[in-house]
């Protein structure tokens, strides 16, 4: 067994003071409370902060722990509650459609499967479990990106626009209108911008802040996925995702957070 690093217990030690009845403690409450020298947690949580883990307001110069946290438990239920929630959902689509349906998560510039129901037809889309396709042009990376702040999408989008086929979009200026078509109708479609002769229609699940947690799409063959074809189904998936979202719950978690991060804010202000 490894020897435990004394800087990350201290660190943890630090992050186990916040709680419900005390989501606000100032840098002498922590330092009592883990028993620590002021300049020691001083430093601890100031490179925490860089790290988003916690956060000192301006205003009262207390403590409280960040976002990282929010979005680090996405991350848990995603990876365990939405796709187990997702997976009869995404077999009944792809038994609808007769293509290829996969559930995936954004992960910087790229987008990354977690789960995949392959096309029951002899010609279909090959695509893996842990495969990361890059987002700006692919139908699952621009439904997460058209949900996501402006400043999120700008840094994402500076990584590079790389020219993948005759029909990729490495213009700015269409790759943002293309995003804001796709917040309007609710789903994004790709025909063959990232692989010729293979089209795709994507749809996010979204909280009730409107933040996308994941992406189903249903990809294959262009001659099977005309346009015609991906708007019809963009409205399934859009209806499927929103049903998703309902049964897992996500509203639920976001009002927590919102409460939570208000109940702080209240308090500091006091």
């Amino acid at each position: 067994m490894s020897r435990p690093v004394r800087a990350v217990e201290r660190a943890l030690d630090i992050l186990s003071c916040f709680n419900h009845d005390e989501l606000a403690l100032s840098l002498t409450q922590i330092a009592e409370r883990v028993g620590m020298n002021k300049s020691t947690v001083h430093r601890l949580l100031g490179t925490m902060d860089s790290k988003r883990f916690v956060h000192r307001s301006k205003t009262t110069g207390l403590y409280h722990l960040s976002f990282r946290f929010v979005e680090m438990a996405s991350l848990v239920l995603q990876d365990v509650d939405l796709q187990r929630w997702a997976q009869p959902y995404l077999q009944r689509l792809s038994a609808e459609c007769g293509e290829t349906v996969d559930l995936a998560v954004l992960d910087g510039a790229y987008v990354i499967y977690l789960q995949v129901v392959e096309s029951p037809q002899r010609v279909k889309l090959a695509a893996a479990v842990g495969q990361r396709l890059p987002a700006f042009c692919t139908a699952s990376g621009k439904a997460f990106l058209a949900y996501l702040p402006d400043d999120r999408v700008s840094k994402i989008l500076s990584e590079g626009l790389t020219k993948y086929t005759d029909y990729t979009q490495v213009s700015l200026a269409e790759v943002y209108e293309d995003l804001r078509i796709t917040g309007e109708r609710g789903f994004a479609i790709s025909e063959q911008e990232y692989e010729n002769d293979i089209n795709a229609v994507a749809a996010p699940i979204l909280n009730t802040d409107g933040t996308p947690v994941a992406v189903i799409a249903v990809a294959g063959p262009s001659y099977r996925l005309p346009r015609e074809r991906l708007m019809t189904l963009g409205q399934s998936i859009r209806a499927t995702t929103d049903v998703i979202a309902r049964e897992m719950g996500l509203a639920t978690l976001s009002a927590f957070v919102s409460n939570t991060v208000a109940a702080g804010n209240a308090r500091q202000s006091k």
